[in-house]
């Protein structure tokens, strides 16, 4: 599967765009963290992408959430095992564990991702290019701000090897790039 194959799917499955803009900014984080640390980019790129792909179907049975992703893109012939327990590990209530680095790098830009849109979203200009590293940070050390975007999991770049710093960078970088994708 390509990616033009699997926005097809996404807009197949997604009716809601904000999801779509958020798989996005998940897939170009995860891209970069791939050439940051001289993994291959377009399977990292790839779970990102797909990550929330049966959010709306199992938002309700969040056990399952995940595992749905995993069963359509099997009957759809997709086989790469990397991306499909990238997929399950970043959902830990359907009892799926990471097991490597890319599992773990999906769980903190997957969490990543909505810090980043919220801090663009609280601007007046709401303007991607308008939010700088200053103030992520501190955005980041303020619980009550964007409070589904757990601060653990993002800081759990550490332990691949990534200073919270630079992967704050990295992340507000990518998305930056495809701002206009993103409508921010």
């Amino acid at each position: 599967m390509n990616r033009d194959e699997a926005l097809a799917l996404i807009k197949e499955k997604v009716p809601n765009e904000n999801l779509v803009r958020h798989m996005i900014a998940t897939e170009v984080i995860m891209g970069a963290l791939a050439e940051r640390m001289g993994e291959d980019r377009e399977t990292w790129a790839m779970a990102g992408l797909l990550h929330d792909l049966d959010v709306d179907e199992t938002a309700e049975v969040m056990g399952e959430h995940g595992l749905r992703t995993v069963e359509w893109l099997r009957e759809r012939g997709f086989a790469d095992e990397v991306v499909l327990q990238a997929i399950r590990a970043h959902n830990p209530e359907n009892g799926s564990t990471c097991t490597c680095t890319i599992d773990q790098a999906i769980v903190a830009a997957d969490r990543l991702s909505g810090l980043v849109t919220a801090a663009a979203l609280i601007r007046p200009e709401k303007k991607l290019e308008l939010v700088k590293l200053k103030s992520l940070r501190k955005r980041f050390k303020e619980p009550a701000f964007a409070r589904g975007a757990s601060r653990e999991d993002i800081a759990s770049c550490e332990q691949f090897g990534l200073p919270l710093e630079e992967f704050l960078t990295l992340g507000l970088e990518a998305m930056q790039g495809v701002a206009d994708e993103l409508g921010l």
